[in-house]
């Protein structure tokens, strides 16, 4: 039985189907949440990850995710293959933009390096809970209301226009812990040490149960998950309107990401042009969700082919990613000419002849 194509009619209840069995969807959840718990172990002591470490662990869990897309590719054809594999570029590609955040939410609180890998953890957990809420709740959307395609594609196109509007602002990101609703809200109920003691998120405090700083930063963190599930759930519902296909990339591509953040941190500066293409990729598939959701209406409208969309959202992360170096590059040789320029032909100070 094969999912729900998006280039068919608008769904009906009956037409909600899915590739997977309870006893598939059983094994996939079980098979999330000991990982989750392997990692929670091995990070129980923390320690400063090294980037062998970290690229060894992103090897893995990029390698399963593509195996397990070679089975379904296998065992369900390669329609449902490609809508696998295209999901999974998709919720990747937006989880990278997420370790932007991380990053500046990581610095804003200071987390030590050591203690960094488990506030992303915590941070990977919450989100694959979050996000398998928001499926179930789009599942439910899609088998009851014809216009929930419209509704996700317009999502979509918002999102894109406020990426892009972050992609084009010339000011520096920052995050102020102290402005952040959710620690303002923390703060108030309970008092906070001013320091972090270890893995511990409360504290003994003059007789009194008080927060550590990483328990405001796991707070932060899963609150800005609350934000990425609204606009990652809708992207895949784009490629796909199989529920178990839609947990299954979002759970790939998110169980990567404490390894991955490792890996990219210092790459992730170098990507310029990562908000120009995921602003692309956002309005792209929003614009398919709205045709999806026309065609249902009205049949001479066209859909775009899942096969498509593959070659479009490969075809953009490329693109962004090569001129994204390339401007890098050009950045730093032209920093690098200043700092010769301005060694070898210092500016007049005083004492100088050529002061004036």
């Amino acid at each position: 039985m094969s999912p729900l194509a998006l280039e068919s009619a608008v769904p009906d209840p009956s037409a909600l189907t899915t590739i997977a069995t309870p006893g598939l969807w059983a094994g996939t959840i079980a098979a999330v949440i000991a990982l989750l718990v392997f990692d929670f172990l091995i990070t129980r002591k923390p320690h400063e990850v090294s980037f062998k470490e970290a690229l060894g662990w992103s090897a893995f869990y990029i390698a399963l995710p593509l195996a397990f897309g070679a089975w379904v590719w296998l065992a369900h054809g390669s329609d449902i293959g490609v809508k696998y594999y295209t999901g999974y570029i998709v919720e990747k590609s937006l989880s990278v933009d997420n370790l932007f955040v991380f990053i500046l939410i990581l610095g804003a609180f200071a987390v030590p390096r050591v203690l960094q890998q488990r506030v992303l953890l915590i941070g990977v957990a919450g989100a694959i809970v979050l996000r398998g809420i928001f499926i179930a709740l789009g599942a439910g959307l899609i088998a009851t209301f014809d216009w929930t395609f419209l509704l996700f594609g317009a999502i979509l196109l918002a999102t894109a226009v406020k990426v892009l509007r972050d992609a084009r602002s010339t000011e520096d990101e920052h995050v102020d812990p102290a402005e952040m609703r959710i620690v303002k809200v923390m703060s108030k109920v309970f008092p906070v040490t001013g320091e972090y003691h270890g893995t511990r998120a409360t504290v003994l405090m003059n007789g009194r149960r008080a927060l550590t700083p990483l328990a405001l930063v796991m707070a932060a963190i899963i609150t800005t998950d609350l934000v990425f599930a609204v606009d990652s759930v809708p992207a895949v519902y784009g490629i796909t309107a199989d529920p178990y296909l839609v947990f299954a990339t979002n759970a790939f591509a998110l169980l990567g990401l404490r390894a991955l953040y490792f890996v990219l941190e210092g790459a992730l500066s170098k990507l310029v042009h990562l908000g120009y293409g995921l602003s692309v990729i956002l309005a792209f598939i929003g614009v398919k969700l709205v045709l999806h959701w026309a065609h249902g209406v009205w049949p001479g409208v066209p859909t775009v082919p899942t096969l498509w969309s593959l070659v479009v959202i490969v075809g953009v992360l490329a693109v962004t990613t090569v001129t994204s170096l390339r401007a890098s590059r050009r950045a730093e040789e032209e920093a690098a000419a200043a700092d010769r320029h301005a060694f070898v032909d210092p500016a007049p100070g005083p004492g100088r002849p050529d002061a004036g």
